[in-house]
């Protein structure tokens, strides 16, 4: 019997937009609560971490793990302090910037050592765990694809740095609506695209169904 591949995508796998809208809230709060606070830094703060325990609890009712909800509050409340600290608004975008410098080099390297981050969440997410490295399509697949990723986070880093150094919050603001959802779900197409496109055609997909014993080559 012939295996087809699945009808399914990254994005009805990996999923994400709820997360990734809910991101950009706290940040759009602070932006407006700055401008309209007479650029007022305590305002935006407040603003973002209201708006931050507001999402926090909405998501808790509708059975988020608490885990992720305390994560994605102390990210705000890391990133007003900074602003606070510091005085300068833009700062509030400081973190946002390490992360995606941080994740560029991460996934950077993981492509380069073999382990492609796209395939271990994936994989974690069929319940494969490394399973899919016995398999050197897919290994070969899974790092072409993650190449996608490292470009999403120098795309960010490509905007939000120069705007950060002329401490241009508006802009910082509206480049992080813009950079969040639009350009993960750009990503998990396009990632996905490179993904079916480095498969060979006679593969079963990420799923596995043929049992492909052959050793990764070094």
């Amino acid at each position: 019997m012939t295996t087809t591949r699945q009808p399914e995508s990254l994005a009805s796998l990996l999923g994400g937009r709820g997360g990734a809208i809910d991101a950009t809230m706290p940040p759009v709060a602070f932006g407006a609560g700055w401008l309209l606070g007479g650029q007022s830094i305590w305002i935006g703060a407040a603003a973002a971490l209201v708006v931050s325990v507001l999402i926090g609890g909405w998501r808790l009712r509708q059975g988020a793990k608490p885990r992720a909800v305390l994560v994605g509050a102390l990210a705000v409340c890391v990133s007003a302090l900074v602003a606070l600290y510091t005085g300068r608004a833009s700062d509030f975008f400081l973190i946002q910037i390490f992360t995606n410098a941080a994740s560029a080099l991460g996934w950077t390297v993981s492509i380069v050592v073999r382990w492609p981050f796209l395939g271990l969440i994936v994989g974690a997410v069929l319940g494969q765990k490394t399973k899919w490295r016995r398999d050197p399509a897919l290994l070969r697949a899974y790092s072409r694809a993650s190449w996608v990723w490292v470009a999403q986070y120098l795309i960010r880093l490509a905007v939000f740095v120069p705007l950060w150094a002329a401490n241009q919050v508006v802009a910082l603001t509206t480049a992080r609506v813009a950079l969040t959802w639009p350009l993960v779900a750009a990503c998990l197409a396009v990632s996905w695209w490179v993904l079916r496109r480095s498969l060979p055609a006679d593969h079963p997909g990420l799923r596995l169904e043929k049992d492909h014993d052959e050793p990764v080559q070094p």
